[in-house]
C-alpha cells in the first residue's frame, strides 16, 4: 500500500458506493449487523463539532462515526497531504465494525484523533 491514488482511495464514483455494504457479527451476541455507507459532511455545521461526519445506515437505523478533525490535520502534517473522502470513510467503516464486534451499537460515535491515526496505520493509508 503505497500511495492513495495506486489504493483506489480516491474521490472517484458516487460518495454512497465509496465503502460496500458489509456485516459484522458481534464477538459477544453472534448478532450480525448489517451496514450501509451513506455520505459524508463537516460536522462543524451540524453538530458544532470538530469533526468530518459519516452516516451508516445499520440494520436500517441511521448512525454516525465523527471523525476527529484534528486526526486530519496530523496525517497532513505528517505525510504533506489530505486525506480524500473516500480514505475518511474507510477509517469510519472500520471504526464502526470495530465497536459492533463489540455490541456497541449507538446513533452516534465519537471517534478520536488517536484512534483516526491508529486505523489509517490500519489500513495503510500513507
Amino acid at each position: 500500500m503505497s500511495t492513495s491514488s495506486s489504493m483506489g482511495w480516491t474521490n472517484q464514483g458516487a460518495m454512497s458506493e465509496f465503502v460496500g455494504e458489509f456485516d459484522v457479527t458481534s464477538r459477544l451476541t453472534d448478532h450480525a449487523y448489517h451496514c450501509r455507507f451513506s455520505h459524508l459532511w463537516n460536522g462543524v455545521a451540524t453538530r458544532h463539532s470538530d469533526t468530518v461526519d459519516t452516516k451508516f445506515l445499520v440494520d436500517g437505523n441511521g448512525a454516525v462515526v465523527g471523525l476527529a478533525h484534528t486526526g486530519f490535520i496530523q496525517f497532513l502534517e505528517k505525510s504533506g497531504r489530505g486525506l480524500s473522502d473516500r480514505e475518511a470513510s474507510y477509517i469510519a467503516a472500520q471504526y464502526l465494525r470495530e465497536q459492533l464486534e463489540q455490541e456497541d451499537e449507538r446513533a452516534l460515535y465519537d471517534v478520536s484523533a488517536g484512534d483516526v491515526a491508529r486505523i489509517i496505520g490500519m489500513l495503510g493509508i500513507q
